[in-house]
């Protein structure tokens, strides 16, 4: 049985394409002008409890695990963090986040500092499947991607575009929340040499 929060249905589209304009404001408010910036939205269905996947994905240290990403993550309270991702070209790119709302078991939404690398703001959302078919899973992001079109078309290339990474990273979250690990396929020459660096 699905859970009802006294909000209305919501649809299973991503968050670019919804009909539910209020979940692209929500994610979007925090970022003010979002001029130049992109929005991505990823779902995914988990067959696991909701309040499990927002407890592990609240533990920010986790992150790591299925972010491919990520270099590091350092929680410097409960409401603030420092966030290391790799970047084109074997750079990296930092920013402090800031959680701007929880509701437990939920939603988490969160907000770049203003001197970020690259300016980003969003949500992830956890709500009840229909028919006790698990949790959707829903990211929606916000980012103003690093020299602009120019960047975002650069990161694509070197795969580390936020919205091929997001689709990654929700696959990867849902290997490793049913089955305990992550399935990997054997690496490239390139990939293993970036790994060194």
């Amino acid at each position: 049985m699905t859970e009802s929060h006294g909000r209305e249905a919501q649809d299973d589209a991503p968050p670019s394409t919804s009909k539910q304009g209020a979940v692209i404001d929500a994610a979007t408010d925090s970022m003010g002008d979002s001029t130049g910036s992109s929005l991505i939205g990823r779902s995914v269905t988990i067959n696991r409890p909701r309040a499990e996947l927002f407890a592990y994905w609240r533990d920010f240290a986790n992150l790591a695990s299925f972010m491919d990403n990520i270099v590091r993550i350092d929680v410097i309270d409960r409401q603030r963090s420092h966030w290391v991702v790799k970047a084109p070209a074997g750079k990296t790119v930092e920013w402090d986040a800031l959680i701007t709302e929880e509701r437990e078991g939920e939603m988490i939404a969160w907000t770049s500092a203003e001197d970020a690398d690259v300016p980003n703001s969003g949500r992830i959302e956890f709500r009840d499947a229909q028919a006790d078919r698990g949790t959707i899973v829903t990211a929606t992001i916000v980012y103003d991607p690093p020299a602009g079109v120019v960047g975002k078309l650069i990161a694509k290339i070197f795969q580390r575009e936020p919205a091929i990474q997001a689709r990654r990273d929700l696959r990867r979250f849902k290997q490793l929340m049913e089955t305990g690990e992550i399935a990997t396929s054997a690496w490239t020459r390139a990939q293993l040499e970036e790994e060194k660096d």
